[in-house]
């Protein structure tokens, strides 16, 4: 069949149509001269994700850039959301599935959330403080990392707003003086810290103390129960053996005329006081 006039010119113009389709075609986008992408070109059309990358994009500010994860832009390409492991591989944390359920906005992957009772993808990096606690068991022992670092990482929570202080003197920053978090029962402190803190569980002690006019009134609660809690020291570690030996070998307890270390104007020989 032989087509004229309108008809022939319109069937003509089709396959050129056609023609040039198959030029600008994926396969021989450069054949057709089309531009390659530059990392400038994506603000252009992208705000926000450059904006979350400054803020919080970690590696992903300092390491890569847009064409290094995103190879290419529809419609030539499709499939430009990339796999978190295309670049992210080599460690236990890195195994994990679901890297979207905290880190949901990848362009920001210092900035995350996750959801109640997690704690298995937070031992993929924090052992240490898993060792602590299986070695220190207390209540803090059974509870999930999320119970106490919730909503946001890194988030390390202030100990007062579970625990009531021990005293109106001990604030939240008194708190890890004598106390760690991941083993908590296991007190230790150092030689700054001072009797009123003590005096908070041990007001008996202290209170004899304070009205001693011994010289042991002016000594830090600290300076004799050195470093750990509930260590009793000697009087021999400080005084030595300070009276005659046959007053030792008669009375071998101090205590037996001074009473104790917390009330020594109360001195004695065998309960008789001395005048």
């Amino acid at each position: 069949m032989v087509l004229k006039g309108k008809m022939a010119r319109f069937v003509g113009f089709g396959c050129l149509v056609i023609a040039g389709m198959c030029v600008a075609s994926p396969q021989s986008a450069s054949a057709a001269g089309m531009a390659a992408l530059e990392n400038t070109d994506c603000v252009k059309c992208h705000a926000n994700a450059p904006k979350d990358v400054e803020a919080a994009g970690g590696k992903h500010k300092t390491e890569v850039t847009c064409m290094d994860c995103h190879d290419g832009h529809p419609p030539n390409v499709k499939e430009i959301i990339p796999a978190c492991s295309k670049c992210h591989e080599g460690t236990p944390h890195f195994k994990l599935d679901g890297c979207l359920s905290c880190h949901a906005n990848p362009h920001a992957p210092l900035n995350f959330k996750f959801a109640d009772d997690i704690t298995a993808p937070c031992l993929t990096c924090h052992t240490e403080q898993k060792e602590k606690l299986d070695a220190n068991v207390s209540v803090h022992t059974e509870l999930a990392c999320s119970f106490c670092h919730a909503e946001t990482h890194p988030m390390v929570p202030e100990c007062l707003n579970c625990h009531e202080s021990h005293s109106a003197d001990i604030v939240q920053a008194d708190c890890n003086r004598c106390h760690e978090a991941h083993k908590p029962l296991a007190v230790a402190y150092g030689d700054d810290v001072p009797g009123l803190q003590c005096a908070a569980c041990h007001d008996s002690a202290y209170a004899l103390l304070q009205s001693s006019p011994a010289k042991h009134h002016d000594v830090a609660c600290v300076t004799c129960h050195q470093a750990e809690h509930k260590m009793v020291p000697q009087c021999e570690d400080c005084h030595g053996t300070p009276h005659p030996e046959g007053i030792h070998s008669k009375f071998p307890k101090c205590g037996d005329c001074h009473s104790i270390a917390h009330d020594l104007n109360n001195w004695s020989e065998k309960g008789k006081p001395v005048k």
